[in-house]
């Protein structure tokens, strides 16, 4: 059995995006998808990230063009907003709908199957 064999929906797992498949991008990617944007307090909370931890992920989501970073001043105070870019509201839904057809395919699975073809 090769690690290409489409009956092994298990093997296919570390094959995910590990750009987003780790949890604090994801976190922050699928938090995303749910408000459309938000500030960068709301994400620190909602995440339970901290200040260096969330600026670093959000440093490597916006090099890959999957969220848009905007800066601005409010009053003389600092304000950060994140939104998805249309990549990354591409990506993330694709991403989920991956992760789900692996779990379908997953609950499919039937381990007879795999014995009987070695």
């Amino acid at each position: 059995m090769s690690s290409s064999d489409p009956d092994v929906p298990f093997e296919r797992l570390a094959e995910l995006d590990k750009l987003i498949h780790e949890p604090a991008r994801l976190s922050i990617l699928t938090a995303l998808s749910s408000c459309g944007e938000a500030d960068f307090t709301f994400l620190r909370r909602l995440t339970g990230l901290t200040r260096g931890n969330l600026s670093s992920h959000l440093s490597r989501l916006e090099d890959a063009g999957l969220v848009d970073v905007d800066k601005s001043f409010e009053d003389k105070t600092p304000v950060t907003t994140v939104s998805l870019s249309e990549e990354g509201r591409r990506t993330i839904v694709r991403y989920w709908d991956d992760l789900q057809a692996l779990r379908d395919e997953a609950d499919q699975w039937d381990a007879d199957d795999l014995d009987s073809t070695t």
